[in-house]
This record gives structure tokens, C-alpha cells and sequence, in this order.
């Protein structure tokens, strides 16, 4: 993002000067209040950042699901300095809508905090409510129970689909997972992967058939219902379709990175090699890295 927060574990002590509103930036701070109140100088109509000045919740929001990917990016690479880096850039995004908010007379970084630990509260009656000492499965229906209870409360009239609230802003694989799992819950779901994989072997015959029509209109909508066939699949076998792509983006990479390499080691360049040679290459990275 255009803005980084402060790296370094060790702070200083910076000061916020009263009298004249601006911040006196000494070294890093380990205080929110400090974060907060850089965030609302960068955001001062006169003497901020013309950049930040210029951001709305809507051009803010791409940012904030960067932020949240790079998190779990770090995560799955195991990379710990880098997730501690991360998790600032994404509480940079919350300072920053909460700012906003606060600009707006919505809510501020308070009423956000207020918010979610009134959440927590509510949604765990098992560590501070009465109920204590429940299992899993009784934890898992009460959360469920409670979610659909605070949906009802939220909206002056009913739901006019179990499927509302499932954000569009989703990743395309997450959302069909999650739009298959609602319609589950009245009962529209095959038992077992047996059938999904029939219709999966469907979707492709009907992909086939869009490509030898030469429909491009045709082979888009068939790639889709592929697409979504596919994460239907991965739910019923419990299995994160995002999460499953991102192994197989990683795994081709791997691979990839060890064909360049074994090209460069016999001074070829793959441009100039066949479709055969590469994909000897490739087989070769495969069974040594499997």
C-alpha cells in the first residue's frame, strides 16, 4: 500500500503536541493511540498527505484485501517477520476506515473495538456466559444459532433469500462454497462426491461442446459451471477450494522454477525448445520434487 506502518519492534516515546494538533514522530510506538493519530494527520485536509486525503471506503477497500491476502501469504510460507509486518498493514486498514468513519460522524476506531468485543462476548456464552463447559459440536450450534439470531435483529424485514449476506467481494471460489453450504441448509445438496463428480464429468462434455461450437460466449458460461461444480466438490470432500488452488499455483511454480533452471544448466533456452523437450523437463522436476 502507498503507506507502511512502523517496523521495528522497539519504540521510543513519540509525543502528540496538544496545542498545534500535529504529531511529533520521535521513532516506532508500540501505542494505538499513536496509530491513530498519524493516521488522522495523514488525513488533515491541509496539512496531510494529498494521497490518503484523496481515499474513500470504496478505493480503500482493494487495499484492504491485498492486505488481508498478504497476511495469509506470509502465513503459508511460514515466514513470521514478514506475518508481524503484514498484520501492521492490516491494522493500518482498520485505523484507516475508522478514520474515516469518524470524519463521516459514522462510528470511530472506538465504536469498532466496541463492536467486535460485544460480539466476542455475545458468541461465547461457553467462556462468558452461563453455559460453560459445553463440547464442540453444542459450541458450533449455538454459533450458528446466535449469527442467525443477530442477522434477524439487524434487518427490519426478512431475508428474502437464505443466500443474502454472502459478500460479493468474495473470492469467486469462496463465495461458491459458500452460496453451495446456504443452499445445503434447506436440504439442496448431494449426500455424496459420487454424483458431483458425474456432474462434473457433464460440465466437461458440455465445456467440449461449447469449444467445438466456437462460442466464446458459450465456453465462458461452461468454464464457470465448471469452476463451480469443482468447488462443490471440494466442500463436500472438506476440502478449502482457495486454499487448494493456492497449493496447486505453488506447486506448478516449483515445478517451473526447476525446468528454467535445468534449461539453464544445459545452456537452452526454453523459447527455443519443443513442446516434447519441455515437457521432459517437466517431468523430470516432477518426479524430483514431486
Amino acid at each position: 500500500m502507498h503507506h507502511e506502518g512502523a517496523k521495528s519492534p522497539d519504540s521510543t516515546n513519540p509525543e502528540l503536541d496538544g496545542d498545534e494538533g500535529k504529531v511529533l514522530l520521535h521513532g516506532p510506538s508500540r501505542r494505538i493511540e499513536m496509530l491513530l493519530a498519524i493516521m488522522a494527520a495523514l488525513r488533515d485536509r491541509q496539512s496531510g498527505c494529498p494521497w490518503d486525503v484523496a481515499q474513500s471506503f470504496a478505493s480503500i477497500a482493494p487495499y484492504t484485501i491485498e492486505e488481508a491476502y498478504e497476511v495469509a501469504d506470509a502465513i503459508t510460507r511460514g515466514d513470521m517477520r514478514e506475518l508481524r509486518e503484514e498484520l501492521g498493514d492490516l491494522l493500518l486498514q482498520v485505523v484507516f476506515h475508522a478514520q474515516m468513519g469518524e470524519e463521516a460522524g459514522l462510528f470511530d476506531f472506538g465504536d469498532v473495538v466496541h463492536a467486535i468485543t460485544e460480539k466476542l462476548i455475545r458468541r461465547h456464552p461457553h467462556v462468558f456466559g452461563t453455559t460453560r463447559g459445553a463440547d464442540l459440536e453444542e459450541v458450533n450450534a449455538a454459533w450458528e444459532r446466535i449469527k442467525r439470531e443477530e442477522k434477524a435483529a439487524k434487518q427490519e424485514n426478512p431475508p428474502e433469500s437464505i443466500l443474502d449476506g454472502v459478500p460479493l467481494a468474495m473470492p469467486a471460489l469462496t463465495r461458491a462454497e459458500k452460496l453451495q453450504s446456504r443452499a445445503a441448509r434447506v436440504g439442496f445438496d448431494w449426500k455424496t462426491p459420487q454424483p458431483i463428480l458425474a456432474k462434473l464429468r457433464e460440465e466437461i462434455a458440455e465445456c467440449e461442446a461449447a469449444l467445438e461450437a466456437e462460442s466464446e460466449a458459450a465456453v465462458k458460461d461452461e468454464v464457470g459451471d465448471l469452476l463451480f461444480t469443482l468447488a462443490n466438490l471440494a466442500r463436500r470432500v472438506g476440502v478449502d477450494p482457495e486454499a487448494a488452488a493456492r497449493g496447486a499455483n505453488a506447486k506448478f511454480e516449483r515445478r517451473f522454477r526447476a525446468m528454467e533452471a535445468d534449461a539453464a544448466a544445459l545452456q537452452r533456452d526454453m523459447k527455443m525448445m519443443s513442446l516434447d523437450e519441455l515437457e521432459a523437463l517437466w517431468v523430470a522436476a516432477k518426479e524430483r520434487l514431486g
